[in-house]
Order: structure tokens, then sequence, then C-alpha cells
């Protein structure tokens, strides 16, 4: 019995993956304070994996209170450089200041997922970290692709799928963790915890 899914996230590269998948979601943006998690949680992946958890347990409590049965799958991104965490950036300035450093050099880009059922107390959480090597790029390069805009909204002020593809030089892991979600994770914990498989669903 197919069972709705909801994506916990308004990032549009998450919603994407699930479209070029032919899986049909419905969106919901919870209202989480990053920051405040940030503040407390110093460890990457705790943070990550926190941070998806809160946003999973969040919409449960409001689908929950409206009687929606269905699955709920949230996310969260963030840059590991040297041990160090690298979120959105805020202005360009600051987006010019992270491509500064992630330029030549190798990052982890780590996604915390949490995943549950509004009718069900289990959640699954879980991370996934892939390797990313960015070309050494001048600051004239950088400023160039600034202003296409694309480092609006995204972790590391880059998306794969985007202008940053020109200067990523190689990634070590699941690709499509680093537009925005671990499909293969996804699709093993929904099958395994949930007896849901995403690849018996056609596009309605």
């Amino acid at each position: 019995m197919l069972k709705n899914i909801i994506l916990a996230s308004k990032s549009v590269d998450r919603s994407k993956l699930f479209k070029y998948a032919k899986i049909p979601i419905d969106i919901f943006s919870p209202d989480i304070d990053e920051e405040d998690f940030k503040k407390k949680i110093r460890d990457p992946i705790k943070l990550v994996k926190e941070l998806a958890k809160a946003k999973a347990l969040y919409t449960k409590n409001i689908l929950s209170e409206n009687k929606k049965d269905a699955v709920i799958v949230a996310a969260d991104t963030i840059i590991e450089l040297n041990g160090e965490v690298i979120g959105k950036a805020k202005n360009e300035r600051e987006a010019l200041q992270i491509l500064k450093r992630l330029t030549g050099n190798v990052h982890n880009l780590l996604t915390g997922i949490a995943i549950t059922r509004s009718i069900d107390p289990k959640i699954v959480v879980d991370y996934e970290s892939t390797v990313v090597k960015f070309l050494k790029l001048s600051d004239k390069e950088i400023r160039c692709y600034l202003k296409s805009g694309d480092w609006k909204g995204r972790a590391g002020a880059y998306a794969i799928t985007e202008k940053a593809s020109l200067f990523i030089e190689y990634i070590q892991g699941s690709f499509s963790n680093v537009i925005g979600l671990p499909m293969h994770k996804i699709y093993l914990i929904l099958k395994n915890h949930f007896n849901l498989n995403l690849l018996e669903i056609t596009e309605i």
C-alpha cells in the first residue's frame, strides 16, 4: 500500500532528486532554529543527525495533529573542513570567504537523514559522507562564479548540478548525497524499516 511521502525540507535540490526518480512527494518546511543546534553541538556528524531528527519530529508533530498518515524524510547538509563545520553563506561576502577556503582543497560533505512515519513512534537516523575536491581557483574566478547566484542557500556555497560542476575535480562516495540526499540509504531505510519499496512506486 502506497504511503504518502513528505520531504521535510525546502531544498529545491532535494525535491528534484525525488522528481528524477519519479517518486511523488509533498513538501513541508519545518521551523527549526539551526543556529541554536550549531552552538550546542560541535561534532559535525552528530550535528547533521540531530538537525535531521529535529526536522523529522517537528514535521511529525504537525502531521499527527492533523491525523495525516505519511512517511517523513528529513535531512540536513553541512561541509566539514579539517574538523570545522561550514554551512550556508548568509551573503556574497561570506560565500567568497567559504570558497576561498575550499578551493584547491578536499572537504567532506555530510548529510544527516531522519525517516519516520507520522503514526509510528519509530525513527531511523543515519548520515552519509562524501569526499569532494575542488580545483584551485583564483579570486577573480571565484567572484565570477558568485555572480551566478548558485551559492545562495547551499551548504558550502555551491551546487554540483550547476556552475560548480566546472571546478569540482572529483568526488568519492555518493553523487546524490552531494546534490542533497543519499538516495541509496533512503531507499534501504524505507524498504527495511517501513515496508516501502520506492522501486515499486510509479509516478502519478
